[in-house]
């Protein structure tokens, strides 16, 4: 079995990523360790510290898992609107939407689109967190549902990358009824035979993973990464016992069979890369077994 899932010749390199923005500073402190890293080592070791501390990506540079040049962006004009006019103590919703369009250059959390790994092509959603906590909204659930519905059509798999706080609170029942909307998009892909695999990354909670993370054919999630519906103190606070040391990390799920592995960075386009061409062999098995009784009953 370790054969399955070694590393494809071809890896997830920082060149897919150079082209981002250098730091005005020259070090990097990772914040499990403390040591401090080389800017430039520190991407091109694609953010993770020595130590095994997985630091997060922005969305875009999760685009260079895919092949040079082959992904294409779907809908990214689609954006929230404030329906609600939500206003608390602490924000206007509006006036954050707008602070969080310019911080990210992305008109919402998601990025969806197609590309390819190896060759064979996918669909790809993949959440910004810095926007708004990469919360679920309206604009978000539907970004995420058309993809889903084009990758039924086209008959492609999906693979998502998520690193969310759950559903956008400023948008009440809008937010939450995203869960239910993907959910059934999802089924269509699963009737055109089709898998979709989850990448939690940290950290991945709430909405987003109560609906289309937790039901994906194949869950993989970084070392280290907090996966979870509350949060810990909530938990804590709420049953009044302390929680195990490492609740709600990759390695404790994986242990109690929530996810299916824990991938570090660096082997992860082998590892899909190896998922994609194994699904894609079988669905081909399958298809043609489909149509064996058909031919067989026209001949006879």
């Amino acid at each position: 079995m370790k054969d399955l899932f070694r590393r494809a010749p071809k890896r997830f390199t920082a060149a897919r990523i150079e082209n981002q923005a250098i730091p005005d500073n020259m070090w990097v402190k990772c914040p499990s360790c403390g040591d401090l890293i080389y800017t430039r080592q520190f991407s091109d070791n694609l953010k993770v510290c020595k130590c095994g501390y997985h630091m997060r990506l922005t969305a875009r540079e999760w685009l260079g898992l895919l092949d040079d040049g082959s992904f294409v962006e779907f809908d990214a004009a689609l954006a929230s609107v404030d329906a609600l006019g939500f206003v608390s103590p602490r924000h206007v919703y509006e006036q954050k939407l707008s602070e969080s369009r310019q911080q990210t250059g992305l008109n919402d959390a998601l990025i969806t689109g197609s590309g390819a790994i190896d060759g064979m092509p996918l669909c790809l959603a993949v959440t910004e967190f810095e926007f708004i906590g990469g919360s679920m909204g309206s604009a978000y659930g539907e970004r995420l549902a058309r993809v889903i519905e084009h990758a039924a059509d086209a008959r492609l798999p999906l693979v998502t990358i998520n690193a969310s706080g759950g559903a956008r609170q400023e948008e009440g029942t809008l937010a939450l009824l995203q869960m239910a909307k993907v959910n059934m998009a999802l089924t269509r892909l699963a009737a055109a035979g089709q898998p979709h695999i989850a990448l939690l990354v940290d950290p991945c909670y709430g909405g987003v993973l109560a609906s289309y993370t937790s039901v994906a054919d194949v869950i993989i999630a970084e070392p280290g990464a907090r996966v979870g519906f509350a949060g810990r103190r909530v938990i804590e606070q709420t049953i009044r016992q302390k929680l195990p040391v490492h609740f709600q990390t990759a390695e404790f799920l994986l242990d109690h069979g929530m996810i299916d592995m824990v991938t570090p960075r660096s082997e992860l386009r082998g590892v899909l890369s190896t998922l994609l061409r194994l699904y894609r062999d079988a669905f081909a098995h399958t298809s043609a077994a489909q149509h064996v009784p058909a031919l067989t009953h026209v001949r006879g």
